[in-house]
């Protein structure tokens, strides 16, 4: 099979990188069912990396009936260690304008349906979750952002991310306790995929693309689903640029990650008495510490 050390997820609007070279996909069977999609293995600036359409490449799930569990398995499968999540996201802040893009480096949990673990049946695990974004990892994505001078695409280094559940968006009353909290955007999976793949022992940084204001913003009814899509095409582009450019910094220096020993001890439960079955299924996981 071949390995993939950096692995990409896009999300709303990213369903496809257009500079990929010598893409083939990888169908992989996991533990936790099928992936979202087939994952499209190739070459981006020399470098093979993996990457996945969250919602599928025609979008056909929705957030709450999204695999996360197959699919950072499969990218554990092809030897990913750093995974880039873009996201679409609406702002909670009015400085933080459509088209911008933000590194959060903070998550507020709303969901209420999602298993957000590989641990259970008999083997109990305990990530550090303090800081749930790879800060080595974000700051070379910021970097990239950064070097590149996207027009119209202002940079945040930081932020907080809400997670809800969705697939309805926010009412007003949820928005403005959103902004009470000093939160700078809100999307709908990437909490989720970030606790995986902590578990996983992956580094993982989101790129959170602006879309519009959520609903808090006193000219939200004056969006359009056209301006709304015509940012979700325009927050694709500028995402390939950053995510090439920072395959590329990856590439020349890999950042060494907590996130790359987050179960050294995390395990509470003794290895050689946990279920043979559950072993079975987290091998990919355990085996350093078997």
């Amino acid at each position: 099979m071949v390995e993939a050390k950096i692995g990409i997820i896009g999300g709303s609007g990213l369903y496809k990188m257009d500079a990929l070279k010598n893409a083939k996909e990888v169908k992989l069977d996991t533990p936790f069912g099928s992936p979202s999609d087939a994952l499209i293995v190739g070459t981006l600036e020399d470098t093979t990396v993996a990457f996945l359409a969250r919602h599928g490449r025609d979008h056909h799930l929705l957030p709450s009936e999204l695999p996360f569990r197959a699919n950072i398995h499969a990218m554990k499968q092809l030897g990913v260690e750093y995974i880039i999540s873009a996201s679409a996201v609406g702002s909670l802040k009015a400085e933080v304008k459509p088209l911008d893009i933000v590194i959060p480096d903070q998550f507020i949990d709303r969901t209420k349906n999602r298993l957000a673990t590989f641990f259970g049946d008999g083997i109990v695990a305990h990530i550090a979750f303090g800081d749930p974004v790879c800060p080595q990892l974000a700051n070379i994505v910021a970097d990239a952002i950064e070097s590149l001078n996207i027009p119209d695409a202002h940079l945040h280094r930081g932020g907080t991310y809400v997670c809800m559940e969705g697939p309805a968006f926010s009412t007003k009353a949820e928005s403005n306790l959103y902004r009470s909290w000093d939160a700078t955007v809100i999307g709908m999976t990437n909490l989720t995929e970030a606790k995986l793949a902590r578990e996983a022992e992956i580094a993982y940084a989101t790129l959170a693309l602006v879309t519009d204001y959520d609903c808090w913003h006193p000219e939200h009814d004056s969006v359009t689903v056209e301006m709304i899509i015509d940012n979700l095409r325009h927050n694709a582009i500028n995402a390939q640029k950053a995510i090439q450019e920072t395959v590329k910094r990856i590439s020349t220096d890999p950042p060494e990650s907590i996130a790359h020993a987050a179960l050294q001890y995390a395990i509470l439960t003794p290895l050689d008495k946990a279920p043979a079955a559950t072993k079975a299924k987290l091998k990919i996981f355990l085996k350093k510490y078997l």
